[in-house]
């Protein structure tokens, strides 16, 4: 990968509705060889696709909170379980598997308490929990999903 990549990155990171032939002049290249390097990151994978980013708000979903989970057991079953269980919620838009006092970090989107309540019961229901612990987001200050590339 070299800096005419990077470059191409970086705007599809910005804009993903540019057309091929917007990001060529942007980088100073003609259209062939960008819609080449761009077929040839996605190739790769380093493009994995491209979306559209929603405001949660306008959505009703302006409630963003970070759940912290014990695991009930600590074995590949109830992981798998585990696992299984919480990607088929929707509310979920994050799950990490961590290090630390807390085995899983889910980041959450609902619309309010009520809609985390019900998001919670499903959560805790059907599978064994040591412990869960919730913070809310009272403020975004920083929200991107572009990565820096250097």
């Amino acid at each position: 990968m070299d800096k005419l990549d990077r470059e191409l990155l970086k705007l599809l990171q910005e804009d993903a509705t540019l057309s091929v032939s917007e990001m060529a002049e942007a980088v100073g290249l003609s259209t062939t060889p960008c819609w080449r390097r761009i077929q040839n990151l996605e190739k790769h994978g380093i493009i994995k696709k491209r979306v559209a980013l929603l405001d949660a708000e306008k959505l009703n979903l302006g409630m963003t909170v970070f759940v912290q989970v014990k695991a009930g057991q600590h074995d590949i079953n109830w992981l798998s379980r585990f696992a299984e269980h919480a990607a088929g919620m929707e509310q979920i838009v994050e799950f990490y598997r961590m290090s630390g006092e807390y085995d899983y970090m889910l980041k959450v989107v609902v619309s309010d308490m009520k809609a985390f309540d019900v998001f919670y019961k499903k959560l805790v229901g059907g599978i064994e929990l040591s412990d869960v612990t919730s913070s809310f987001a009272m403020e975004q200050i920083k929200y991107t999903t572009a990565l820096a590339i250097v």
